[in-house]
């Protein structure tokens, strides 16, 4: 490092004008031989308190003896800092700055200032530090090391390591769910990268795992998410009524922009799942469902949009889950109509794909995602009125030779015991006199 700087009219390492050598021994080294640097007590006094006090002391060192040596033990893997922190005090805080070249260079000098009391050196490596980024193995270092100085030293680096407040979280998550659910920006492939970094982000904010959430639930973070849903079937609702007009002119955009609409729908289910509120979704999903069917079934798309129904299916999925395993409780009409409407379609769809499974232009429906839907479907009918599942299953039954997904056997045999047990309940009833139950 060229030395550009001069303290007092001094140079590093000037041995015309040097009237005191400093020599770091390492400890817990190898017996190398000290490396002795010249150097000069009224810089080394007014930049260190620890050289000041042991100048102050040494009546040789004032009485400018050329041979004068200070001999300071250093940790042998912290030596390069210590040397890089004897010539940080001939430079100005700027040239400190620019001389600085890594995180890692600051946090090692900025141990050995602090070692040795040289408050200018360590406030100039903490103003680089505080202001440089840091990866994460760095920033638990800092963290760790700025636990041991004065509060007033640490507290520019521990500003960005504080926990915020809630208000501040809340605030935050609100503004990334309108940007990620594109309530205030256009839903432009242009905005898809941030809006997928801001729905991951939403994602981590509400993580469930071990770690905690970091965001609370409250009126306002279920307001703006019920927005968001809103927001984002209404889109879905819109791309579908001007799907005719667009996939004429331009077919594949005006797949992708469906696609991109489920995609943002499916994510927010995810949300919406960990926050509650998934009984919203349903309800909404419910509410389009057949307008949804009907576009997609159209005569027009008979061999198209295999993206937009494959990514159907697996929304839907979503909501007969939550349904038929109880997270949502809706009456038994709408659970009815739910399997009615989407019944047919699933298995129409995954029989086509099955059917081109071995074309790699056609996406396919992953194995887990099928067993899943069709334990929610079985699940879903066995919680229905009696008539309503005979319904389902003669429809099944009749068309069991054409669609082998989903398998409703489970369903099937279930309803079978169930009603051999409802008419012997019936048949004693009758039998003993009492006023049958109709079943």
């Amino acid at each position: 490092m060229e030395m550009v700087d001069a303290v007092d009219g001094y140079k590093f390492a000037d041995e015309s004008t040097s009237d005191v050598r400093v020599c770091f021994r390492r400890t817990g080294g190898r017996g190398e031989q000290p490396e002795r640097f010249p150097c000069h007590s009224s810089v080394l006094s007014n930049r260190s308190k620890y050289f000041a006090d042991l100048l102050g002391q040494q009546s040789d060192a004032r009485s400018g003896g050329s041979n004068n040596c200070i001999e300071v033990q250093c940790p042998r893997a912290e030596y390069d800092h210590y040397v890089k922190l004897l010539k940080f005090m001939y430079l100005s805080r700027d040239s400190i700055e620019d001389a600085i070249t890594s995180v890692k260079s600051a946090l090692g000098v900025l141990r050995a200032a602090t070692s040795l009391k040289s408050e200018f050196v360590a406030e100039t490596c903490i103003g680089y530090l505080e202001s440089a980024s840091w990866e994460e193995k760095e920033e638990e270092e800092i963290l760790q090391f700025a636990q041991t100085l004065a509060p007033e030293a640490a507290a520019p680096l521990l500003a960005r390591l504080q926990a915020p407040s809630a208000n501040a979280v809340k605030t935050v998550f609100i503004s990334a769910v309108r940007f990620a659910a594109s309530m205030e920006t256009s839903a432009a492939p242009l905005f898809d990268d941030i809006k997928t970094a801001a729905q991951e982000q939403i994602d981590f904010m509400l993580h469930d795992g071990d770690d905690p959430a970091i965001v609370m639930m409250d009126e306002d973070v279920r307001s703006v998410l019920r927005e968001g849903l809103t927001k984002l079937l209404s889109t879905l609702r819109t791309g579908l009524d001007l799907l005719a007009s667009e996939f004429d002119k331009l077919p594949e955009q005006a797949e992708q922009r469906i696609v991109r609409s489920l995609v943002d729908i499916d994510w927010i289910t995810t949300v919406l799942t960990k926050t509650e509120l998934m009984n919203e979704f349903v309800s909404g999903w419910l509410e389009i469902s057949d307008h949804v069917v009907s576009v997609v079934q159209n005569d027009k798309y008979s061999s198209g949009l295999w993206a937009v129904k494959t990514k159907l299916i697996e929304v839907t999925g979503k909501a007969l889950d939550a349904v038929g395993y109880g997270s949502v409780i809706l009456p038994s009409t709408s659970r009815a109509h739910l399997v009615k409407t989407w019944l047919p379609y699933i298995r129409t769809t995954k029989r086509f794909l099955d059917a081109k499974a071995k074309d790699e232009a056609f996406p396919q429906m992953d194995a887990g995602l099928c067993q899943n839907i069709e334990s929610a479907i079985v699940s879903l009918i066995l919680a229905l009125p009696s008539g309503d599942q005979s319904d389902i299953l003669s429809d099944w039954m009749q068309k069991a030779d054409q669609f082998r997904y989903p398998d409703l056997t489970e369903a099937f045999e279930m309803w079978c015991y169930r009603s051999k047990t409802a008419i012997r309940r019936l048949n004693g009833a009758v039998d003993k006199g009492s006023n049958p139950i109709s079943l």
